[in-house]
């Protein structure tokens, strides 16, 4: 039998095809990683991933539209034996989980890995952390298991080129959040890669466009990949099967192309993505972090600006910043997509933080009329230095004749001009201070930087709660 259509092939073609030799090797690596087994530079920053992750949640259940959430999933499912991370709730640990990814990207303040292009902790932390409470396991066992996770969906990310109208978060994180439950089930290799050949095809069919418009559906995103991640290793425990090769089809021609087989296995055990990831200061997209960081070192320079004496500002810089042009933004989370209005607003506020992106910021005429008079353009130049570099050229002219030019190449924070521990740290207490209390947020930092030392992960997802 023949197909002559071009570009298809049969059902035994397709069968007789070889599965990818990553896998195998995958499963046998997933399936053999120990806590002692770890880099202390994979620990410390697994730990330090856990508790940015969890002040990302705690800041974002905060929102009102995470209180109505949880109020509905608790009538729609009824209580749970699942503490919801940063809440007072308890669900489903589908559900819990559920919501710890959504309210982890309300704010845009959650973590990431510059290779991969997206945020692998928030689609894997909260998954590990309420599995991990929930099977009874130790710290050791989660920092293993957020490790993996992370590993494996950041290097799906690096390996192949998603869509580019595709919005990255909900695609390979269902992988990791699926991988990182299975390790904390004790998978062996075999079950290992039935459980990214199952995720691989759970992940969404995410638009770019949610983010450019505001639209808040997809802060879900992430949510969605932790309570799929979930559900994937109960199917695979259940007996239900995948794809013989689900990441390199998935991501080779339908989500993604361009897949690079050989990304997933290389200097796999040494290179660790979780060391190589950022945090945030600024409550913001990353694309916009090279242009407020610039905008910084002029503000350093020129001293005090008065917004009103600013003639204009002038930004280049890479294509999918340059994409961020609106200055007119229509809701919060399009202020944190948006070029112009993040550079008004941290000028005219002096940082960009969670409130200087809220309503009250957006209808400040200072910061509307300023935005108005930033310009962005791409520089094929600076477009050409990703994914290593997400750089951004800022020019501040002002009425009395005077011009700043700043150019960040390097985000701070990146891996190659990291925060500092304690800088870390100081992230998390200011944003969950204001929720908690100093004595509460600074137990939460202690408890995660325990886990591997006797803090087990049911006490640090307890001392989450409201209550």
């Amino acid at each position: 039998m023949a197909i002559v259509t071009s570009g298809v092939k049969t059902a035994s073609a397709l069968a007789a095809e070889p599965r990818s030799g990553w896998l195998a090797q995958w499963g046998r690596f997933a399936a053999g990683v120990t806590f002692a087994s770890l880099p202390p530079v994979v620990v410390t920053r697994t730990k330090q991933v856990i508790y940015d992750s969890i002040g990302a949640i705690t800041a974002g259940m905060a929102e009102p539209e995470m209180r109505a959430l949880v109020a509905r999933l608790e009538a729609l499912d009824g209580v749970g034996e699942a503490q919801v991370i940063g809440g007072g709730a308890k669900l489903s640990a589908s559900n819990a989980a559920f919501m710890g990814g959504i309210a982890g990207t309300m704010l845009e303040i959650d973590e990431g890995n510059q290779y991969a292009r997206g945020h692998p902790g928030i689609h894997v932390v909260p998954a590990a952390l309420i599995a991990a409470a929930r099977l009874g396991a130790s710290g050791e066992d989660l920092i293993a298991a957020v490790a993996l996770g992370y590993e494996i969906g950041a290097r799906i990310g690096i390996a192949s080129k998603l869509v580019v109208t595709m919005h990255p978060h909900g695609t390979w994180g269902t992988v990791g959040a699926a991988l990182a439950v299975a390790k904390l089930h004790k998978a062996n290799a075999e079950a290992m890669v039935a459980a990214i050949n199952v995720a691989s095809s759970l992940g969404l069919t995410t638009s770019r466009k949610t983010m450019l418009e505001g639209a808040t559906v997809r802060n879900s995103y992430a949510g969605f990949s932790n309570k799929l991640g979930l559900f994937a290793w109960e199917m695979v425990a259940s007996g239900l099967t995948g794809e013989r090769d689900g990441v390199a089809t998935v991501y080779g021609t339908v989500a993604a192309t361009d897949f690079h087989p050989d990304e997933m296995v290389a200097d796999l055990g040494t290179r660790w993505e979780i060391a190589r990831n950022y945090f945030k200061r600024h409550a913001a997209c990353r694309y916009t972090h090279a242009a407020l960081d610039a905008l910084e070192r002029i503000l350093v320079e020129a001293g005090k600006v008065d917004p009103r004496e600013v003639l204009g500002i002038e930004v280049e810089t890479y294509v999918w910043a340059a994409q961020l042009d609106d200055p007119e933004p229509k809701s919060m989370l399009a202020a944190k997509f948006s070029l112009p209005f993040a550079l008004a607003t941290a000028l005219v506020n002096g940082g960009a933080t969670i409130a200087a992106f809220r309503d009250e910021a957006r209808g400040d005429r200072l910061v509307t009329a300023l935005a108005a008079r930033v310009t962005v353009d791409e520089d094929p130049a600076l477009t050409a230095m990703l994914p290593a570099a997400r750089p951004a050229r800022v020019t501040l002219r002002l009425a009395d004749g005077r011009s700043f030019t700043a150019l960040a190449t390097t985000n701070k924070g990146d891996t190659e001009d990291p925060y500092s521990a304690e800088e870390v740290e100081a992230k998390f207490i200011e944003i969950t201070v204001p929720i908690r209390g100093a004595d509460k947020a600074k137990r939460i930092v202690a408890a995660a930087n325990a886990l591997g030392n006797g803090m087990d992960p049911q006490r640090l997802l307890a001392l989450t709660a409201t209550s």
